[in-house]
């Protein structure tokens, strides 16, 4: 369904602003079955954190932010 009419700015940020909610309660989402399937590791993720250079962490990050950019860019653009 297109947009038309004078409202249609304000439909786009509203549209904009839930994408972004469900992107982040999507990551809540991930982010909790992984500790409720997963919590005895929880201590040996953070073990090998701490033991982890941050040049590498940092480069880990930037990668998997990427890829996340690269992944919505193609969702929005082809899907």
């Amino acid at each position: 369904m297109a947009n038309t009419g004078a409202n249609t700015g304000a439909n786009t940020g509203t549209r904009r602003m839930q994408d972004l909610l469900t992107g982040l309660a999507l990551v809540l989402v991930i982010e909790g079955l992984f500790l409720a399937l997963l919590p005895h590791r929880l201590g040996q993720i953070v073990t090998m954190l701490e033991r982890t250079p941050p040049e590498i962490l940092r480069l880990g990050g930037l990668a998997a932010a990427a890829l996340g950019v690269g992944l919505v860019w193609l969702i929005r653009s082809f899907g």
